[in-house]
């Protein structure tokens, strides 16, 4: 064991003998203070901001890069050598790039800026993810690996199973460690608390139990912010972002498998193709972090104050009360609540923070959509994201009153099968529809006229939501472009364990290619063959 290991384990038992009721008691005493600020306009701001927080896994680039293996081309050669394997990502690297880490040692996350929402701020948060991007990618290339923007990776390290990789740890004086988790002590302490046990995910076909977190790691994300300019609007676009949850999914999808060797035994490949879902993030975001009696992730229920907002984070389930250091910031007033608020996992949920109280900000994140394929269609939700939460309270949009069931079913159904799924919305004009070509005009219509209301011009807000456009018109998605590859694959005779990478290393060619300029409408469209 090194001393960063018995560093973490002693952290670890530090979160374990935290006092729970004192915990609980601080966070509530803490809610009293922000909502005391929110009454005094501490929170409010002169105009809406704009962020972003991009999520990462690492592979192994000379594995699979043209040049190496043999140079051969995509599918030339057997999947399981060149496919692109999961890559830990050693510390110093991260620090290197500037990038944080995130639950499993393969990830990595980039914060951009928070910028005004006008078009100079939206012109730079884009600027921003590519100049870093770029700058990681020379760094990591250096290194032998390279940063993927994907939902789910389905290749694990050379000479190790997914299975392997995600259960695997070892137990130090009583505290259980996942080996390949990052030292994100919250996480490793949710296998050593009281009532701890397995963390399964629920899935279709899928197998898979762990004695902690770690099959969380699967996953990674993109999360637009929005900062409202006053913080009273919170529960207005808290209700239009639950609304606008699954349209927005449905174009986004982006992890219909699951790294072959989790499937069942007697999952036939035909099984998986019919009864997979186009967005297994979901599923493995809520069943790995969803306990009896504490649900952690869930589609939330509307709020009707701003003060409720922050008393819903105070009462959540606690899983890990973890200890809060003394501080300087503004922020630090109600650290605890801010601790509490790190383990209140909805798929829209509402912050409050600021190391400043100049900087003070009360914010809607909007968690549901998985990483991309290029950074114009991650940037492509973030614009969408805002213009919406700019456009539909001021045009007193209608669907805002669709009912609160309704809107659940539709992410959920998003979930199963994006593009194709059953949606209901409610017209700029009052009419229910359930006609997907309806549902994807009205909702862009309204968020490149909320980009122009905040001074892009007509050209602008139509480039940057030219490729949720382009799906919504051609029906493809990522998901539906993995899908169709796998299914090709498995035509000509391979089975999953082959089809699988080879539809990964290919998506991973592609990405290599159009990163930081291109969309996921070039990788069909006939610029690069498919």
């Amino acid at each position: 064991m090194t001393d960063a290991d018995g560093d973490l384990v002693d952290r670890v038992r530090g979160v374990l003998e935290t006092d729970p009721e004192d915990f609980r008691q601080r966070a509530e005493a803490d809610a009293e203070t922000v909502k005391a600020e929110l009454r005094d306009g501490t929170f409010d701001n002169h105009q809406s901001i704009i962020g972003l927080e991009y999520e990462f896994y690492a592979v192994s680039e000379g594995r699979w890069r043209e040049g190496g293996d043999a140079g051969a081309s995509a599918e030339g050669v057997a999947a399981d050598v060149n496919a692109p394997h999961l890559s830990r990502v050693p510390r110093r690297l991260l620090e290197l790039i500037g990038f944080e880490k995130e639950l499993g040692l393969h990830n990595a996350e980039m914060t951009t800026s928070p910028q005004p929402l006008n078009a100079a701020g939206v012109r730079a948060q884009a600027s921003e993810v590519r100049a870093r991007l770029e700058a990681a990618e020379e760094t990591t290339g250096a290194e032998g690996m390279r940063l993927v923007s994907d939902a789910m990776w389905t290749v694990p390290p050379v000479g190790e199973s997914a299975r392997e990789y995600l259960t695997d740890s070892v137990e130090d004086d009583g505290v259980r460690v996942a080996t390949n988790m990052s030292d994100a002590v919250r996480y490793h302490a949710m296998a050593n608390g009281p009532g701890s046990g397995s963390f399964s995910v629920d899935a279709p076909h899928v197998e898979l139990t762990a004695d902690t977190v770690m099959p969380e790691s699967l996953i990674t994300s993109i999360q637009p912010h929005y900062q409202v300019a006053r913080a009273e609007d919170i529960p207005r676009n808290h209700t239009l972002a639950l609304r606008i949850a699954g349209p927005l999914l449905a174009l986004g999808v982006n992890a219909p498998f699951f790294p072959p060797d989790l499937y069942a035994a007697d999952a036939t490949a035909a099984d998986v193709l019919a009864d997979g879902w186009h967005e297994n993030r979901v599923a493995v975001f809520e069943s790995v972090l969803n306990e009896e009696g504490a649900e952690k992730v869930a589609f939330p229920e509307d709020l009707d104050t701003v003060e409720e907002a922050v008393d819903r984070v105070a009462a959540d389930p606690t899983i890990v009360p973890m200890p809060v250091a003394e501080g300087n910031r503004f922020d630090d007033a109600f650290a605890t609540l801010r601790r509490k608020h790190g383990t209140y996992w909805r798929w829209v949920r509402p912050v409050f923070d600021g190391a400043t109280r100049s900087a003070a900000n009360a914010r809607i994140e909007f968690r549901p959509i998985p990483a991309q394929p290029t950074v114009a269609d991650s940037v492509a939700f973030l614009a969408a994201f805002a213009g919406l939460l700019e456009s539909l309270p001021r045009r007193r949009h209608p669907v805002y009153d669709l009912d609160w069931q309704v809107a659940r079913d539709n992410f959920y159904a998003a979930v199963r099968d994006g593009t194709d799924a059953d949606l209901s919305w409610i017209t700029t004009d009052g009419v229910e529809t359930t006609e997907s070509d309806a549902i994807f005009d009205d909702l862009l219509s309204h968020a490149e006229a909320g980009l122009e209301d905040v001074g892009l011009s007509e050209s602008e807000a139509e480039s940057y939501l030219a490729p949720l456009r382009w799906r919504a018109e051609t029906g493809v998605t990522p998901a539906g472009w993995k899908r169709r590859r796998v299914r090709a694959r498995l035509e000509d005779g391979a089975d999953l364990a082959d089809a699988i990478p080879a539809m990964q290393r290919t998506y991973v060619e592609r990405q290599r290619e159009t990163l930081v300029d291109g969309t996921l409408a070039d990788w069909t469209d006939g610029s690069l063959t498919d």
